[in-house]
């Protein structure tokens, strides 16, 4: 079976919002890790890495990630093959 190419990208909002995580000064290495990957696929079809994606859900999980990181988070995430 051949793995399917995702077809997603980063969308504005969630541009935006990584941007915004790359610019901080309290995010962690994490979050920018991960913003800088949402803001990669923008307008591109590549995928999340396995690392990132395990960085992204970690992210989502923590209730002091911001609404920036957690939505950078998720975008990459969305990207993840499967």
């Amino acid at each position: 079976m051949a793995t399917k190419t995702k077809s997603e990208s980063t969308g504005k909002a969630a541009a935006t919002s990584a941007a915004k995580v790359l610019k901080s000064k309290t995010a962690t290495k994490a979050e920018k890790s991960v913003a800088a990957s949402a803001l990669t696929q923008k307008g591109s079809t590549e995928a999340t890495s396995n690392k990132v994606a395990s960085s992204a859900a970690k992210i989502l999980k923590d209730p002091k990630a911001s609404k920036d990181a957690k939505s950078a988070a998720a975008s990459a995430l969305t990207q993840k093959k499967k």
